[in-house]
């Protein structure tokens, strides 16, 4: 299945291309709700992904374990499990396990269905996708964090009072204030395929709607 063209690619297409592949295979046998890139991807159409975020059971945990056996890896450190398949890195979440803004185990209450795939919904999206972006900002990952949090502003659906809703269920509610410090700051209009005049437009309008909130 080929993949449709972006006005930009952030990483090489190559890469992405494989990617997505592995993605599709590992639909077909796994249950999983896809975060990170991808489901970023799936929801704005921006920017395609690298590597592979997804969250998963512990029931699935022993597929995954049976199927990778030797190439399956447990990061205890950053807790999750990892899979390598070449330049392509797999990161896998477990419920119980690993250390999410939002609990592994909840992030399945928001998911939403795109084009097959279970994917966070893009209130959820954002905050992980703040939570990647706080511990690498200053590193080329951080930059795709930044631009993937820019695209689903500008491209997704956000309801900012669901998003402030989670935000305090989970008591993180400086991630609001820290979202609209990250978008006054962000100035790369060219990585949304936008004019700086509509970009200028459109952020205004994102940021009151944010105070609004």
């Amino acid at each position: 299945m080929k993949m449709e063209k972006t006005k930009t690619d952030f990483w090489n297409s190559l890469l992405t291309e494989k990617s997505w592949e592995i993605l599709h295979e590992l639909r077909k046998k796994h249950n999983f709700v896809l975060i990170g890139g991808w489901a970023v991807y799936l929801l704005t159409k921006q920017h395609k992904s690298k590597d592979i975020d997804i969250v998963i059971s512990i029931k699935e945990l022993e597929k995954f374990k049976e199927q990778y056996q030797n190439k399956l890896g447990k990061n205890d450190f950053l807790k999750r499990y990892e899979i390598k398949e070449g330049d392509i890195d797999i990161d896998i979440y477990v419920e119980y396990f690993s250390e999410l803004a939002i609990p592994a185990e909840d992030i399945k209450n928001y998911a939403i269905e795109i084009e097959g795939f279970k994917v966070a919904c893009p209130e959820v999206l954002l905050i992980l996708k703040q939570t990647a972006f706080f511990g690498r900002k200053n590193s080329v990952k951080g930059e795709k964090d930044a631009i993937d949090i820019a695209s689903l502003l500008f491209f997704s659906d956000i309801n900012f009072k669901k998003y402030s809703e989670i935000l305090k269920k989970y008591k993180i509610e400086n991630y609001f204030s820290e979202l609209i410090h990250l978008l006054s700051n962000f100035q790369d209009y060219s990585s949304l395929g936008l004019n700086p005049q509509k970009f200028k437009i459109k952020k205004k309008k994102i940021l009151n709607e944010m105070k609004k909130s």
